[in-house]
């Protein structure tokens, strides 16, 4: 299967290859939330997590990692990617985390450094202080540009994790919850989820891609309209090195059968012009 091909299945399929993962049993939720499965049901989790999409991201504060505050309005007008976390995990958040470090760095060289956020945010209120969210990032090797470790207080976690139909529980080991990563669109409308503690690169980057190249533009007639579309079209993974690349066959393959068409056309035009005369005469 060719890279194009490739990339064409995987904007059909965006959800291919996402794994959930639930960190040991569920157990009831101690603290009173949105209305999330109870027992834990997977089938009603996604679903659950699904009917986020289309939802607004609700302003709320938080607290970066040198303790300025910060809101998720701030965020706006680029995409946002969202994932939740507790510092004292010792085993799904540090894995969720350098996947994601490693989809980020993808995204990046194809969209653009700057072309959208990313923000992680210590759901456990009492211990996932700045302090400890800044010693986390720092052991999971996150140096990334755009990328914020976020603290709230309880009442903007618990909002924030109805919000975005997150879904966790306590456990002997801390917390079990719902491997989840939220993309946003630059409105601030929740996009896309993203699941499992190791997704593939495309998982994340797909969506990204659709957001960024695929958005919408004052005026059609743009260059930068135009830009994006050809880059929507023709930018696919390259499995092999684990990169997204412009294919210029496409391109090339679209110019040289609209030049085609043209020479056609003229072929044509010419010919019925010649016998026009004929077809009148007397």
């Amino acid at each position: 299967m060719s890279g194009p091909q490739i990339r064409h299945m995987s904007r059909l399929f965006p959800f291919l290859g996402a794994i959930l993962l639930i960190a040991g049993s569920m157990q009831a939720a101690a603290e009173t939330r949105a209305p999330a499965p109870e027992p834990f049901d997977q089938g009603a989790a996604i679903a659950y997590s699904q009917a986020a999409i289309g939802r607004p991201l609700d302003d709320r504060g938080f607290l970066d990692t040198q303790r300025r505050p910060i809101r998720l309005s701030d965020y706006r007008g680029k995409p946002l990617v969202v994932n939740l976390v507790f510092t004292a995990c010792s085993d799904s958040c540090p894995i969720v985390v350098q996947t994601l470090r490693n989809a980020v760095d993808v995204a990046q060289d194809a969209v653009g450094k700057d072309a959208f956020s990313v923000v992680t945010i210590g759901f456990d209120a009492g211990d996932d202080t700045p302090e400890r969210m800044r010693a986390f990032a720092r052991g999971q090797g996150v140096d990334l540009p755009n990328w914020d470790f976020l603290s709230g207080e309880a009442a903007a976690i618990e909002g924030l994790v109805e919000n975005l139909g997150f879904i966790y529980f306590p456990s002997p080991r801390g917390y079990d919850h719902l491997a989840q990563t939220t993309v946003i669109d630059a409105e601030g409308i929740i996009y896309r989820q993203v699941y499992g503690s190791q997704f593939t690169a495309p998982a994340l980057t797909e969506p990204l891609i659709e957001l960024i190249f695929g958005r919408a533009s004052s005026s059609s007639n743009t260059l930068e309209y135009l830009t994006n579309r050809l880059r929507l079209f023709c930018t696919y993974y390259d499995p092999n090195r684990d990169r997204y690349r412009f294919d210029y066959a496409i391109f090339i393959g679209l110019i040289v059968g609209a030049s085609s068409l043209i020479g056609i056309g003229t072929i044509l035009v010419r010919a019925w012009l010649r016998t026009r005369p004929n077809a009148h005469s007397v």
